[in-house]
């Protein structure tokens, strides 16, 4: 069984190749049961173990392993860890260990660009990013391979955070670190949350026409980056039902202050890219992308990481 570490799923899993294998394994689809969510109760406050498995129904088959442990922040530590074991299709037998702290970093913001680029405007070049963990560079790099993106826009608790994450990215974008959320929120044209708030950061009153808003960091009932207001004048699209209706918290906490209905999804990812239902239908549309995750995306990173290896 090989290694694979986090430098080599780095080195391998380039944007193009993934967003192309994202496209791919949702069109075609794979056996993915609900993922196991587990509450650990630790001693400096909660944490949460994953459980993700998929397979293809002839091919590959894989498991990801993910501990959260939002808490880690305080120690200069990434919130997200884990791995990814990939076994062959024919006879089980495992193929890869994969580091599955850079896989996640890297599908995540991968299937967030690939929902971006049906539904974000094509001219969009102004980018917010809510947030300044391991996921916010990865954001940046993934919309800026599907969009044409030159300004990039960071909002950050920590104002130090912010700065890093803006100063890395400051000779290829016009970065520029942002106090103010409402002021932002209007400047952009695609708004980007990657965060583990449980309270509303974004609010429906501050968003323009034609904004792309793209939902990443809550993925917990309990957790929210945006108020209800949000997704009353949004067109709302998510990666999975399945995913949408158990852990979508922005969504969630919508329905449950009677704000919005389960029913006024547009469309799961899978049926955009299919062309069974419309993205975007105009130019002035806000469009609204909730991701929470889901185990077809982990194995396709693992087999598209597998095979540029092995080719």
């Amino acid at each position: 069984m090989q290694v694979v570490s986090a430098a080599e799923v780095a080195r391998y899993l380039t944007w193009e190749g993934l967003i192309k294998r994202l496209h791919t394994t949702f069109v075609n689809g794979v056996e993915s049961p609900p993922r196991h969510h587990h509450a650990m109760y630790r001693p400096d406050g909660e944490a949460t173990m994953l459980l993700m498995p998929a397979w293809e129904t002839v091919g590959y088959i894989g498991v990801k392993m993910v501990n959260v442990f939002p808490q880690n922040a305080q120690h200069n530590l990434p919130a997200i860890s884990g791995l990814y074991l990939l076994s062959e299709g024919k006879h089980g037998q495992p193929l890869a260990c994969i580091d599955g702290s850079e896989l996640t970093r890297r599908r995540t913001a991968a299937a967030s660009a690939l929902a971006a680029k049906a539904l974000a405007r094509q001219d969009a070049e102004t980018l917010l990013v809510v947030g300044t963990g391991k996921l916010a560079p990865m954001v940046i790099e993934a919309h800026a391979s599907v969009r044409p993106i030159k300004r990039v826009l960071v909002w950050g608790r920590s104002v130090e955070k912010a700065a890093a994450v803006a100063n890395a990215y400051a000779e290829r974008f016009d970065t520029q670190v942002v106090g103010n959320l409402q002021s932002a929120v209007a400047q952009a044209d695609i708004v980007s949350c990657v965060t583990l708030s449980t309270e509303p950061l974004i609010k429906g009153e501050w968003l323009v026409p034609g904004t792309h808003v793209d939902l990443i960091g809550a993925f917990r009932p309990q957790m929210r980056e945006t108020d209800a207001e949000c997704l009353r004048r949004a067109d709302v699209f998510v990666d999975t039902y399945a995913g949408a209706k158990g852990e979508a918290g922005d969504i969630l906490q919508a329905i449950e202050e009677g704000a919005f209905r389960f029913e006024d999804i547009k469309a799961d990812l899978a049926e955009v890219l299919l062309g069974a239902r419309p993205g975007r239908t105009a130019e002035d549309t806000i469009t609204l992308f909730k991701s929470v995750g889901a185990s077809l995306e982990d194995l396709a990173a693992a087999i598209e990481v597998w095979e540029a290896i092995n080719e």
